[in-house]
């Protein structure tokens, strides 16, 4: 057992078992302890870092606080601070002060002290957060205006019609140095920016780059339009791409290696516009996948609810929302905690976002006829227990999903609707009957993702009364309430946000919802029920996350509708 975890299960802060599946996945990734058991959510960054800073009677800091000068950052080569996991803070005469994340690594201090000649002071920081430094302090910072400036556009210009282009001077172009340099530093900005997504569009006299970050698109600088088809070309070269083909959407994927142990998948989608082909790709983070439930925005009965029906024997769990709104998140938590060896799961998805270990995870392939209705069909005779389908997008896929949830089987599954209540106006469309509907649903969920508040640069601000009241909030709420907004630092890049969390409407399938269903009711007069029931719509969900401090007035009028 190795000190550290030696230390957290003395303290009480993990168990054996804990520790043991953290180490498990220490040997699988080759990372460090400490990171392992944070990825894994077992114990948090703060917490494990003001542990540390207890056991050793050392200061703990945050190190995006600090801007550390080039002249202190010169004093230990980057192959050390990298080696041992540290990074130069500031010098005070004849003493450097050391962020390390594990201070008592004797052997780094003595390393420091005969390559420096001056006294060594530690103080502790967490791994992320030194790994975030070392990117940022050592690591060559590229922009795009870097990188432009060592193109001549002249030089690679593809002359010609879009349809007169050679493939081979479509391959010299993308080939060029510059323009994979280039390409390069639009996929690794925007893993330094958190975006979600990258929109590389051409138009008639511009070429724009725009990265999606925390559900807003924000401009980045524009690229020369004579390197257009280059760009483009480069991209589908990495996503293994026909790059003669111009006239048809594509779907690839690039996988790029960010050091031993981290990977970043980009989901690409190719689509011909009036003006070229305009390219968007997803970014598909394994390591900051969030599968622990508590963390992910449920309020405690909404929590509650959601665990009772994935937890039933069989019957359906319908996730709804729009693209983007984390519904795949929630799928795969609810998976992570169904997943155990005395079950069979089984999943049809279009794409394979994460791979889940012990989950058997099927890609759709529509051209060799895998759709999501055949996969099904082969599911039931592979004895299964839970099936999960991507999405429910006609009446083949949701009566057969139907049948599954009637005949012993759980099964989870996504539809693109508004809210819970006009889940069941959606099936009922498709052709699905109205008894078969309440016999088989067993919950709906409708969720969204808000901004949060950066936590750096959040303070408060003055309520307004009308604005308030408009939203739905109480008047003896708003009078008393305080809001809260971000400033704008350098942590949040000046957008006064940082990261998400979702809101969630959870409707169980009451009985008195059934009978309604039965007799014929509208959406409005389901809603109308559910509500009665006790179940916070979207809108209110996003006001208890404004009266808790979390997000701002305009997150929750962006995500959500009056009721």
């Amino acid at each position: 057992m190795s000190r550290l975890g030696e230390l957290l299960v003395r303290e009480n802060l993990i168990s054996l078992a804990q520790l043991q599946k953290a180490q498990d996945e220490q040997r699988k990734s080759g990372a460090r302890l400490g990171y392992s058991l944070t990825k894994l959510g077992i114990i948090n960054e703060e917490d494990l870092t003001s542990f540390l800073a207890r056991q050793y009677g050392v200061p703990a800091i945050n190190l995006s606080e600090f801007e550390i000068s080039p002249e202190v950052i010169q004093l230990i080569p980057p192959e050390l601070a990298k080696r041992h996991q540290l990074i130069p803070v500031n010098r005070a005469g004849a003493t450097l002060i050391v962020a390390m994340a594990d201070p008592s690594n004797i052997y780094a201090i003595d390393d420091l002290k005969f390559r420096t000649g001056l006294n060594i002071d530690v103080v502790v920081a967490s791994e992320v957060s030194i790994d975030e430094a070392f990117g940022r302090y050592y690591e060559k910072q590229v922009s795009y205006t870097d990188v432009l400036g060592d193109i001549d556009p002249d030089s690679i210009e593809i002359g010609g019609d879009e349809e007169d282009l050679n493939v081979v001077d479509l391959e010299k172009a993308s080939g060029e140095a510059p323009v994979v340099k280039l390409c390069n530093v639009i996929l690794l900005n925007a893993i330094k920016k958190r975006a979600s997504d990258i929109h590389i569009e051409p138009y008639e006299k511009n070429f724009r780059v725009r990265y999606r970050i925390d559900g807003v698109l924000y401009e980045e600088q524009p690229l020369p339009l004579k390197l257009k088809n280059a760009v483009t070309s480069r991209i589908k070269i990495m996503s293994n791409l026909d790059i003669s083909e111009r006239r048809l959407p594509q779907d690839g994927r690039i996988k790029l290696k960010l050091g031993k142990d981290k990977e970043m998948d980009f989901r690409v989608s190719v689509l011909p516009t009036l003006f070229g082909e305009k390219i968007v790709m997803r970014l598909l983070d394994k390591t900051n996948l969030q599968l622990d439930m508590t963390k992910l925005g449920f309020e405690e009965k909404q929590l509650a609810d959601f665990m009772k029906a994935i937890n039933q024997p069989y019957g359906m769990v319908l996730v709804t929302g729009p693209t983007g709104s984390g519904k795949t998140t929630s799928l795969y938590s609810a998976l992570q905690e169904l997943n155990k060896p005395t079950r069979n799961i089984s999943t049809a998805e279009d794409p394979v976002e994460y791979n889940l270990m012990g989950i058997n995870q099927v890609q759709m392939h529509e051209g060799v006829g895998l759709n999501f209705a055949t996969a099904l069909r082969s599911f039931l005779r592979q004895d299964p227990n839970i099936i999960m389908v991507g999405e429910i997008r006609d009446f083949e896929t949701a009566e057969i999903a139907v049948k599954a949830a009637l005949t012993g089987h759980l099964v989870l599954s996504t539809l693109h609707t508004n809210d819970a209540p006009s889940t069941i106006s959606r099936l009922l469309n498709m052709g699905v009957e109205p008894f078969l509907v309440t016999a088989s649903v067993n919950l709906i969920l409708a969720q969204r993702l808000a901004r949060k508040i950066c936590g750096e640069c959040k303070q408060p601000v003055e309520a307004n009364v009308k604005a308030l009241t408009d939203l739905g909030v109480k008047l003896e709420v708003a009078q008393k309430l305080q809001l809260f907004k971000g400033a704008g630092c350098r942590n949040c890049s000046n957008t006064g946000y940082k990261g998400r969390i979702a809101i969630y409407e959870v409707m169980p399938f009451f009985d008195s919802l059934k009978e309604l269903v039965l007799q014929g009711a509208s959406t409005a007069e389901v809603k109308a029920e559910m509500i009665r029931q006790g179940v916070k719509t979207l809108r209110y969900s996003g006001i208890t996350k404004l009266i808790e401090g979390v997000t701002t007035v305009e997150e929750v009028l962006r995500v959500s509708v009056a009721d």
